[in-house]
C-alpha cells in the first residue's frame, strides 16, 4: 500500500491557489477512482482509500495548513505502518517552471516549509515527492523586491494567488501527465 498526501491549505479561500496544487492532484485521483474523502479527526486530515494503477493507496489532505503538514503525515505514517519510501507527497514547487513537474526521492526540502515539516516529523527525507511547478514571470518579479520583508510578502502573495483561467486549463493537463508518471513510479 502507498500513502499519497497532497499538500494544501484547508478552506474555500485557498481553493485553486498555487499552494493547493497537491490537494488538486489527490482530488483528481479520488474523482477518477470514484472515492470520497471523509475528515478523520485522529489525523486532522481528509482521508480515503482507493486504488491507483490497481494498487491500494490511501489518499490524504492534511488540514494542518501547508507549513505544519508534518504533524498529519507522521500520524498517518504511524497508523498505516508505512515505510517512508511508500509515501508520496505532492506539492507546489517554486523552483520548477509552471507546466512542468518532477518526481524525486530523498531530496532536501528546497526551502518548502511544508516539506521541511514532513522531513522533521518523519526524521527522514527518504519519501517520494511529486513536485508541481508553479514558477512564472510574476514569481520572478516577486523575488526581486528591494527588502527581505517585501520579498517574503510578495512571494507569499504569489504562492497564495489563484491560477488564472488559462493556467487552470494548463494545470489540468499537467496533472494528467503527472499522474501518469506517478502511476509508473509507484
Amino acid at each position: 500500500m502507498k500513502l499519497i498526501i497532497g499538500l494544501g491549505n484547508p478552506g474555500e479561500e485557498y481553493e485553486n491557489t498555487r499552494h493547493n496544487v497537491g490537494f488538486e492532484v489527490v482530488d483528481t485521483i479520488a474523482r477518477k477512482e470514484d472515492a470520497n474523502f471523509s475528515f478523520e479527526k485522529k489525523f486532522n486530515a481528509e482521508v480515503t482509500k482507493t486504488r491507483l494503477n490497481d494498487k491500494p493507496v490511501v489518499l490524504a489532505k492534511p488540514h494542518t495548513f501547508v507549513n505544519k503538514s508534518g504533524e498529519a503525515v507522521r500520524k498517518l505514517k504511524l497508523f498505516y505502518k508505512m515505510k517512508p519510501e511508500n509515501i508520496v507527497v505532492i506539492h507546489d514547487d517554486l523552483d520548477i517552471e509552471f507546466g512542468n513537474f518532477k518526481m524525486s526521492l530523498g531530496k532536501d526540502s528546497g526551502g518548502h516549509r511544508g516539506v521541511q515539516s514532513i522531513i522533521d516529523a518523519l526524521k527522514t527525507n527518504k519519501f517520494w515527492r511529486l513536485r508541481v511547478g508553479t514558477a512564472n514571470r510574476k514569481l520572478a518579479t516577486a523575488r526581486h523586491q528591494r527588502t527581505l520583508k517585501q520579498k517574503k510578502e510578495s512571494v507569499g502573495g504569489f504562492v497564495l494567488s489563484k491560477f488564472t483561467p488559462a493556467e487552470q486549463t494548463e494545470i489540468k493537463k499537467l496533472i494528467k501527465k503527472a499522474l501518469e508518471k506517478l502511476t509508473e513510479t509507484i
